[in-house]
């Protein structure tokens, strides 16, 4: 891997990894594009930016990391348990499913299924619940679950949160910062397995390219994490519906 794949690959993890668009799915066409083949370096390269996104929720939200928001966490880690089980029992299906293809079916999917969840379920946002730390331990099992789909490549983590959190009842915002909170033990998780997978690729001859990509997705993710949650003070989650779904065609016209 080239500085410059490093620095295109970290700019496309910190912008996409807490928009509802599959930072999994961008990250495996762009690597396509750029003819880097999936080895242990390439890993221990993806655990390092996802490292680097993590640290942008904190930098973020420190005011959660606290003791006094522990009911607060309490209800992430019920909401993390589900996807946290199912992705460790069944790890090796999952890896199989990895596939433009799926990538591309599922982007079309999630984007249907966000504009008809704009047009049929959200009324009023005044009437949803906006504070983040408000939701109910119901309604954190439910956000949970339905981040299990995004187990499936191309249907987004965080855009399978959203969607979960708007159906019971949390507004835009609140949905959008859950799931960045919500991250933060399921990435944390992920990146742990994975370091410990890899470890050994953690070495002087890629440190330059490794360093390159933390600082850069680490940059952009706390840029969008900001301007995403502005962005949702005015407008709604149709147009990364509509985007889904012109992505999901375009993948499928250039890999048929």
């Amino acid at each position: 891997m080239t500085i410059f794949d490093s620095i295109i690959l970290g700019i496309i993890e910190g912008f996409t990894e807490f928009l509802p668009i599959s930072s999994t799915g961008h990250l495996i066409v762009a690597s396509d594009f750029l003819g880097i083949n999936q080895t242990s370096a390439t890993k221990a390269y993806e655990v390092i930016i996802q490292f680097a996104a993590i640290l942008a929720v904190f930098f973020n939200y420190k005011e959660k990391f606290t003791l006094e928001k522990k009911e607060l966490w309490l209800k992430i880690f019920i909401a993390f348990l589900p996807i946290g089980a199912i992705g460790y029992i069944f790890s090796h299906q999952i890896k199989e499913l990895f596939s433009v293809q799926i990538v591309a079916i599922m982007f079309i999917v999630g984007g249907i299924i966000f504009l008809i969840v704009e047009r049929f379920f959200i009324k009023d946002e005044s009437k949803l619940l906006q504070n983040v730390e408000d939701v109910s331990m119901k309604q954190s099992i439910v956000i949970g679950l339905s981040q299990v789909f995004a187990l499936i490549p191309g249907t987004s983590r965080a855009g399978s949160t959203i969607i979960g959190a708007l159906l019971v009842g949390l507004g835009r915002k609140a949905s959008a910062e859950f799931s960045f909170l919500l991250a933060f033990p399921v990435m944390a998780a992920v990146t742990g397995y994975d370091f410990l997978k890899h470890y050994n690729e953690f070495s002087n001859e890629n440190l330059t390219t490794l360093l390159i990509g933390f600082f850069v997705s680490f940059f952009v993710a706390y840029l969008t994490i900001k301007l995403f949650l502005k962005f949702l003070e005015r407008f709604t989650f149709v147009a990364f519906g509509i985007y889904r779904i012109l992505f999901g065609v375009l993948l499928l016209y250039l890999f048929n």
